[in-house]
């Protein structure tokens, strides 16, 4: 086995291990958190949404990445690729959609209290969930290419208009086709980049005046904790961070892949841009457990529970 392989399949393989209980956990707590409450606010719902993303992006991405680096390469039929290839595309393009949403969202919590204000509030949170269902529709036919090119690496005559995945290919009928669908997956991805940049700007300046007009205030008292508004702001602003960080990579190399005529012999290219397409997925959940107080209070309720019920069954020594 190539060094190079032994590399990539302890990356995937880390990414795997991060991404899915780190996901997991998040779904489980707001699970339960809606469960007990029996609702969910409308940051929570999104996040939740973008754990489900993001875990789905680790399982049909990081996972054959692994499996494939290790030699167990012809993992799919052709069926097989077509349907995970057209999950990873929805995924991802909805895991950009998401964490714009939620900085749109914070945007709007952020947002000084007026009458008009107070109506766009309760408007967003009355359609998100028309919202996020029409984003995973959406995201979901803009995938549909995957679902025609996608075909397994067994099949030996990809043509040299091929994406090499190394276990499945994606087999474009010309140069135009190949470059009419990047476009397209890059304009989708393009557009929420741009609004979530822009909506982080907003929240950056909203907390730098904020940070000015308390600046008297924390001085005098040296104790006092930031808002929860301020920490989920901090928090939105830095899965956008992240995520712009790894999409400006990922894009770069997409569009060199793009630009390339014939398919390239080894998927190096490939896989530098699927590793840090997918490093947002196993990330951003680390970020959400340790700034997200909801999720940070089941983790320790978790913790403690056991030692409690442990305290009740041992008799006490009188």
């Amino acid at each position: 086995m190539e060094g190079r392989s032994i590399v990539k399949g302890t990356l995937y393989l880390l990414l795997t291990v991060i991404g899915i209980p780190g996901n997991l956990t998040i779904i489980a707590s707001f699970t339960h958190i809606a469960y007990c409450d029996h609702k969910l606010l409308p940051a929570d719902t999104i996040v939740s949404n973008l754990a489900i993303v993001n875990l789905l992006v680790v399982l049909v991405r990081c996972i054959p990445e692994t499996t494939a680096a290790f030699g167990l390469k012809q993992l799919f039929d052709d069926y097989g690729c077509k349907i995970i290839i057209f999950i990873y595309r929805t995924t991802r393009s909805l895991s950009i959609w998401l964490t714009f949403l939620l900085s749109g969202f914070q945007c709007i919590s952020l947002a000084p209290i007026t009458s008009n204000w107070s109506t766009v509030k309760s408007q967003a949170a009355k359609y998100l969930g028309a919202v996020l269902v029409i984003l995973w529709l959406l995201n979901m036919s803009l995938s549909t290419p995957a679902v025609l090119f996608s075909i397994s690496s067994a099949n030996n005559s990809t043509g040299k208009f091929a994406v090499n995945l190394e276990y499945c290919f994606v087999k474009f009928p010309s140069q135009t086709v190949k470059l009419a669908n990047g476009a397209l997956q890059t304009t989708r991805d393009v557009i929420p980049i741009v609004l979530m940049v822009l909506a982080s700007a907003y929240i950056l300046l909203v907390l730098y005046r904020h940070r000015q007009q308390v600046k008297g205030i924390r001085s005098s008292n040296k104790n006092q904790g930031s808002p929860v508004e301020t920490r989920a702001a901090k928090a939105v602003v830095t899965l956008v961070t992240l995520y712009v960080l790894f999409f400006g990579i990922d894009s770069i190399l997409w569009v060199y892949t793009l630009t390339v005529a014939k398919t390239m012999r080894t998927s190096l290219i490939s896989d530098l841009r699927v590793f840090f397409s997918s490093l947002y997925a196993s990330v951003s959940p680390i970020v959400i457990i340790i700034s997200n107080r909801k999720v940070h209070n089941k983790l320790k309720c978790t913790k403690t529970k056991p030692e409690a019920e442990l305290a009740e069954t041992v008799p006490s020594r009188i």
